[in-house]
């Protein structure tokens, strides 16, 4: 087995990209505050819900699902299993 650490990843390959974190519950915060502290470009795509309140007072931009995948150059799909095929399709 080969283990990869820090000095293995170089975000230079991703920093002049746009993260969409669809979904801002407990993977979707971890993720986009993680991303953010590295210094990377992140949005937040999420239904009008409590979820959606924490990632503005956290300082991110949140739109409307649709809107934050289309802004994003890369996005994680991050909301619960039984809801993603809807949301995906939709």
């Amino acid at each position: 087995m080969k283990t990869y650490y820090d000095e293995h990843a170089d975000l230079a390959h991703i920093a002049q990209e746009t993260i969409a974190i669809i979904g801002y519950g407990i993977q979707g915060r971890a993720q986009a505050l993680s991303l953010r502290d590295s210094g990377l470009k992140v949005v937040i795509g999420n239904r009008h819900d409590p979820y959606r309140d924490r990632a503005e007072s956290d300082g991110f931009q949140v739109h409307e699902i649709p809107e934050a995948a289309v802004r994003g150059d890369i996005i994680l799909f991050l909301i619960p299993d039984e809801v993603q095929a809807e949301v995906y399709n939709q």
